[in-house]
């Protein structure tokens, strides 16, 4: 998380519905973070057998009401073990832990969730941390995660994570521990900033009320949109692709001449985010949480380097950390057997 008070550009994944072309000046983004899907032309990069038999393992799909909202909800493993609920990054949905969650499931109850506004779940006219906490509770509550014996521990990458974190410090009775994954708060370091912010603007183009989003003709259209924030190459293709073929659905072309493809999260959902709740916990000093957190992140991710930022850092001093070696950013994306690994690990030995 960057200043409450403004967008971040440090949301987990994100189209930008333009027209611009790739671009190839000096000092511009190369293809392969402005378009890392557009060589395939619609087709699917090749995956590994491990791949294709983590997302061979579908999961159930259903809807937890919350709040008067719909939740989309994925779960695996049997009801009754331990349970582990799994929060998407900004712009993503459920499917981002569907190649990684039936790792998981052999030992644990998994739910992964989509938040209000993205993946399958629905819009609402204003979003908010504390309802974030209470739509997280009610899925843990439907879906079995407390009947194996303990409260489910709460696992969250990128803007997931500062949602974890927000329901570990306000709500501890809820859960036995918390996970981030690649979580920052506060801005880049001011030598990056000015850069970062270069950068960003060759990517940014959100939609607006005034400007609605993109409806693509075709599937390939869409697929050569889509791309990372912050900015990144793929790690790996195959992810990158499954990720960004979930991420769509069908909607009518603007023309009236049939339906085309679009992004399902909400574009106004940061301008209707209230994070007075955040900013009051981050604000207020160093908050006390009494559960006990631990960290991933990838090696190389621009994200952990704000860290250095003056602005309070509001994670625990005694937390553990974990570093992902040849990670960016998007772990599961960059190493996703990696993050099983560590997750795994951890999670058999840890918390106490």
């Amino acid at each position: 998380m960057t200043d409450q008070s403004k967008p971040t550009p440090a949301v987990a994944t994100a189209e930008f519905d333009d027209d611009r072309p790739v671009p190839t000046k000096p000092g511009e983004l190369p293809p392969e973070i402005q378009a890392p899907l557009a060589p395939f032309k619609g087709e699917k990069p090749p995956a590994p057998a491990w791949f294709e038999a983590a997302i061979a393992k579908e999961p159930q799909r259903s809807f937890v009401t919350s709040m008067g909202t719909q939740i989309e909800v994925l779960t695996w493993g049997e009801v009754g073990k331990p349970g582990l609920l799994l929060v998407h990054g900004n712009s993503a949905h459920a499917d981002w832990w569907s190649f990684i969650a039936p790792y998981l499931a052999e030992d644990y109850r998994v739910a992964s969730m989509s938040l209000a506004g993205m993946g399958a779940s629905d819009w609402r006219e204003t979003y908010a941390f504390q309802d974030f906490a209470e739509d997280a509770e009610a899925v843990a509550q439907a879906t079995g995660l407390y009947e194996g014996g303990r409260k489910p521990i709460y696992i969250g990458h990128s803007f997931g994570g500062s949602q974890v974190f927000y329901a570990a410090s306000r709500h501890p009775e809820r859960m036995a521990a918390a996970v981030l994954v690649d979580t920052g708060f506060g801005g880049p370091p001011p030598k990056e900033r000015e850069e970062m912010e270069r950068r960003m603007e060759q990517v940014r183009n959100i939609p607006t009320a005034d400007r609605p989003k993109r409806v693509y003709a075709t599937l390939e259209q869409a697929l050569a949109r889509f791309r990372f924030m912050p900015p990144q190459a793929a790690g790996h293709l195959f992810v990158a692709d499954f990720i960004a073929r979930r991420s769509l659905k069908r909607a009518p072309l603007e023309d009236g001449s049939g339906e085309g493809w679009t992004w399902m999260f909400d574009p106004a959902m940061w301008n209707k985010l209230d994070r007075s709740a955040m900013n009051a916990l981050v604000t207020d000093g160093p908050p006390k949480v009494k559960v006990p957190v631990a960290h991933i992140h990838g090696e190389h991710s621009p994200v952990i380097a704000r860290r250095q930022d003056s602005r309070p850092n509001p994670l625990p001093a005694d937390m553990i950390e974990i570093a992902i070696p040849e990670a960016n950013h998007h772990v599961m994306v960059d190493q996703p057997l990696a993050l099983v690994a560590a997750l795994r690990t951890l999670l058999k030995t840890w918390p106490s």
